[in-house]
This record gives structure tokens, C-alpha cells and sequence, in this order.
């Protein structure tokens, strides 16, 4: 069953599967936590059903948007939200592997990089490997390490890398980051509630860039929902 959600932005909507996984707050923070104007590309990887690259086109101003998606009812979902919302011209959406972007869009070409990934590990619960929820939500056809070792290979020199993620995956993220030569440089976390456990953590690094890593105010939920 599908639905179309009003993004309360811009007039853009986004149809929905259903009985797939659909966004939450998470990609709403993460679209929001990119600063960067002015871009000709940016790559989301990850890109579900197109939430984020179609939420960033009304947001900062960015020639083109490229949108990776592995399973292809998910990827032509995306295409049709990109269809539905007038944005052809803006955003493309590639049903492949991550790890062929590289050699599809070509090495240190893109200015950013987006990710909303899955969150678990392989092998973290018993899941149906062939189920669209599950590949959302775990390291089943992508993993963390693959994530940033093709994100650094897209990424021209001080271009900039975006992620959110859970908090307990903080100090792999941080290493894979720093070993495929993107830098941290801002951190923020995310807490349901005030005086609650952080649920997500963003992260912002810097492809070739200098040491030196900021810790934003922490962004609490409850207050972004009763605003």
C-alpha cells in the first residue's frame, strides 16, 4: 500500500511505500544538517526513496543530485517521487551498488556526499534477507566500511561528507573517516527527549581536510515536534 506525505516544504511531496520502510526524523536532520551552496554534485547514497536529495533541493543550491539505490523497487519509487515533484532536472536515481559509483560517476568528482544508512550490523537479530525493511535497517547489501571507502574515492579534494547514524557505531565511524582521509569536523547528537540517551548522531567531514573537530549544541526531538 502506498501513501503521499506533504514534506511541509516547498509544496514537495513524497509517496511512500507502505508496507516498505518509510523515513523518519532522522533524514529530515540529516537534510538539514548540510550547509553547503553553491555545489554542481552531490551523491546520496542510501537514498530509499529519494527523501533526502528531494529535500535538499529546496534547501541549498546544488546543480545536480545524484540518488544510489541497490533494490529496485525502492530505486524506482525514488524515481517516481523525483518524477512527481518536477525535479528531473535536478536529480537523477541510480539503481546499482554503492561500491560501483566510482567507476559510474568517476573518482574525486563530487562536491558532497549524503548517507542515511543502515543502522544494525549483519548478523545483529534474526532478519529476512530478502526483505526491503531489513536491508533498510541492516548491513545486509551494504556495510559501513563500504559506505566511506566509496564516499572518499567520490569526493574531490576538501569536498564534504554527511552521515547519520547511531551513536554506538561513533567510534567506527570516526576511524573509517580518518583512515580513508576524511576528516571529522562536526558532531551533533540527537536526543528524543531532554536528559535522554542520544538516539542519532550526525557527522560532517571534510575529505583532505586539516584536523580540527566541533561539537554542536545537541538537537532534542520533543522540542522540533511542540515547535
Amino acid at each position: 500500500m502506498y501513501r503521499i506525505d506533504d514534506l511541509l516544504l516547498n509544496g514537495l511531496k513524497l509517496k511512500q511505500d507502505t508496507d516498505g520502510f518509510c523515513f523518519g526524523i532522522d533524514a529530515v536532520l540529516l537534510a538539514n544538517f548540510v550547509k553547503d551552496k553553491d555545489k554542481k554534485l552531490l551523491v546520496d547514497l542510501c537514498t530509499g526513496n529519494g527523501v533526502i536529495p528531494i529535500l535538499l533541493s529546496a534547501k541549498i543550491n546544488v546543480e545536480k543530485m545524484i540518488g544510489v539505490e541497490i533494490q529496485e523497487k525502492v530505486a524506482n519509487l525514488a524515481n517516481e517521487n523525483v518524477v512527481m515533484n518536477h525535479l528531473e532536472d535536478r536529480i537523477e536515481i541510480i539503481n546499482d551498488d554503492l561500491i560501483n559509483m566510482p567507476s559510474i560517476i568517476g573518482k574525486s568528482k563530487v562536491d558532497i556526499v549524503t548517507c542515511n544508512p543502515p543502522y544494525r550490523t549483519r548478523g545483529c537479530g534474526v532478519v529476512n534477507e530478502m526483505d526491503t525493511k531489513a536491508i533498510a535497517r541492516h548491513e545486509i547489501l551494504c556495510d559501513l566500511e563500504g559506505i566511506i571507502k566509496t564516499s572518499a574515492m567520490l569526493l574531490k579534494p576538501l569536498g564534504k561528507f554527511y552521515m547519520v547514524h547511531r551513536p554506538d557505531r561513533l567510534c567506527d565511524i570516526l576511524c573509517l573517516m580518518r583512515e580513508n582521509k576524511i576528516e571529522p569536523k562536526n558532531l551533533q547528537f540527537i536526543e528524543p527527549e531532554h536528559n535522554k540517551k542520544p538516539e542519532f548522531i550526525l557527522v560532517e567531514g571534510i575529505y583532505c581536510g586539516n584536523r580540527h573537530l566541533t561539537v554542536d549544541k545537541t538537537i532534542t526531538v520533543s522540542d522540533i515536534k511542540t515547535n
